[in-house]
């Protein structure tokens, strides 16, 4: 029997309502990512690989382009810019590779789950250890990023939380974008000016990867590490502060009603 065409993997794969999602996919790849995914996906696809098996190289690319932020210098942070659009193609092609066969399950889904904390963590953290210059416990920055690092997966536990809060109280886990929105006039405002500020944005994988690849640039400029020292204080600073709005924001939303 012959394998999937292009055609037919952007028509499974990448349905409209997958496209069209707001919170759920990242903007890169609304802006390239889902075009060049297909061909990965059409690989994998005839290779017979499994969607969880994809998951777990995703993961995987993840994890090492955390470890290699720690490895100081230019050239490192180059290959963590480049693990992470792996990273990204990787987690575009899983989703497609189940719709394209229909094998879904709970494991890929925890999996895919998993690969996102993993990453982001330790990002944090390497960076953190990048900015301190070598790696030492003690040391104020690496302090930095392992507290921002914290911070970001408590980020991502508040938002699956609400959905086992949901699920145990007998209600759909999942909810309309309108119940994101705060009851109250004042935080529903604070709510719209920092999604047009976008600073959350900081602390992904995707646009930290990138921040950290620019501050890199400017430590080879001047001989010192005083971008990515500054780029460690200021996720540490924005991931602590969603981290509180954050929570305060579903518990004055519906999503828990």
């Amino acid at each position: 029997m012959p394998g999937p065409t292009l055609a037919e993997v952007r028509a499974r794969g990448q349905p409209p309502e997958v496209l069209a999602r707001l919170n759920d996919e990242h903007w890169f790849g609304r802006l390239y990512m889902r075009r060049l995914s297909p061909y990965a996906t059409l690989l994998f696809a005839r290779l017979g690989w499994s969607p969880n098996a994809v998951t777990v190289c995703f993961m995987i690319s993840g994890a090492a382009a955390g470890v290699l932020t720690a490895v100081p210098g230019l050239a490192a942070a180059i290959g963590v810019a480049v693990l992470i659009q792996l990273y990204l193609l990787l987690d575009c092609s899983d989703g497609e590779v189940a719709r394209l066969t229909g094998r879904f399950s709970a494991t890929g889904i925890y999996l895919d789950r998993m690969g996102h904390y993993l990453a982001e963590a330790l990002l944090l953290a390497g960076l953190g250890v990048r900015a301190q210059g070598h790696f030492s416990l003690a040391g104020g920055y690496v302090s930095a990023g392992l507290a921002a690092a914290v911070c970001a997966t408590l980020i991502k536990a508040e938002t699956d939380s609400v959905i086992v809060a949901r699920a145990s109280a007998g209600r759909n886990g999942q909810h309309d974008d309108q119940a994101l929105v705060p009851r109250s006039r004042g935080l529903a405002q604070a709510r719209r000016l920092a999604a047009a500020l976008r600073v959350h944005r900081i602390i992904q994988a995707p646009e930290l990867s990138v921040l950290i690849l620019a501050a890199a640039i400017a430590d080879a400029v001047t001989g010192s590490l005083t971008a990515t020292r500054v780029l460690d204080v200021a996720v540490l600073a924005v991931a602590a502060v969603i981290a509180a709005a954050h929570m305060v924001a579903i518990v004055a939303s519906r999503r828990l009603r």
